[in-house]
């Protein structure tokens, strides 16, 4: 799954991920729309998200960072072949 996948986008001093946007567009929507859902009504993600606010991140970069983290869960339970 490469839509979840980020590449260098950094500014000067500030350093930053951004997402690769030739990647897997199908499964970047599912990543995303897995994450929103998880925001709203999964207690450890919420608890995750208020400790990632806490150290000042911006809900765009959390939602980043859950995406990789769903992404490996999912990767886990792909048939291999």
């Amino acid at each position: 799954m490469r839509g979840g996948a980020a590449g260098e986008a950094s500014s000067g001093k500030v350093v930053r991920r951004r997402l690769n946007r030739g990647g897997d567009r199908q499964a970047n929507a599912a990543l995303w729309r897995i994450a929103l859902v998880r925001m709203r009504s999964d207690p450890r993600t919420r608890t995750y998200v208020e400790r990632r606010v806490v150290e000042g991140r911006s809900k765009p970069e959390i939602i980043r960072m859950l995406k990789r983290y769903i992404a490996r869960e999912v990767y886990r339970h792909l048939p291999r072949g």
